[in-house]
């Protein structure tokens, strides 16, 4: 049987994190890439640019299935309008999980996420729609990171956090037990988060803003 066809909005750096993901979970085949004018017709690895997202609204007429491949660090506004965008048109935007890392089958993972090599989303945790789970991030027990957020690569979060929608945790970062992080929260690599960040927070080191 024929693997569906499935297109990555997005053609930069994270887009080829995506791809090898995709092709190791191996439940799709990648048709191609949407990205912008001026990358039509480049190839990632084998697989062409074949649209830019002004064609979408066509794109869907030949695909069921899409994935959004954009990066998220300081803001999440250009992921979410893609999703919104996306599923507006009516694609199907699926959970991708690379087969090394573990999803406990009592964690609930919402659509158009993906959860990359090595991560591990325990028991009891809830991720919301479009997210990225980075590499070897440790999405502890009965924790909750809503819609939007990029949990980056080696995180730690901790049972029972709280991480708001359209939230970034750099590279490193460690959640204690039990914190709250707002919504459109920035905090940066190799940090150590012991209290509550209201919405929009940055946290940076010593420093909030």
């Amino acid at each position: 049987m024929s693997k569906p066809n499935l297109i990555l909005i997005g053609a930069g750096g994270h887009a080829h994190a995506c791809i090898d993901v995709i092709e190791q979970h191996a439940k799709y085949h990648i048709a191609g890439l949407v990205g912008m004018p001026e990358e039509m017709h480049r190839k990632h690895f084998g697989y062409r640019v074949i649209a830019t997202d002004d064609e979408l609204s066509q794109l869907v007429k030949m695909y069921q299935y899409a994935l959004i491949a954009v990066g998220q660090i300081r803001s999440p506004d250009n992921r979410v309008g893609l999703f919104q965008q996306a599923t507006t048109l009516g694609f199907q935007l699926p959970v991708i999980s690379a087969p090394t890392a573990h999803v406990s089958r009592h964690a609930i993972i919402g659509a158009g996420t993906i959860v990359m090599h090595g991560a591990v989303i325990n028991v009891g945790a809830t991720v919301g729609n479009n997210c990225i789970i980075n590499s070897c991030a440790l999405i502890e027990h009965d924790a909750t990171v809503e819609d939007h957020c990029h949990i980056s690569t080696g995180a730690i979060l901790n049972g029972d956090v709280k991480i708001g929608a359209g939230s970034f945790v750099g590279s490193g970062s460690v959640i204690k037990e039990g914190v709250t992080i707002g919504k459109g929260c920035v905090v940066g690599m190799g940090l150590s988060v012991r209290h509550d960040l209201e919405d929009h927070c940055r946290f940076v080191g010593n420093d909030r803003s």
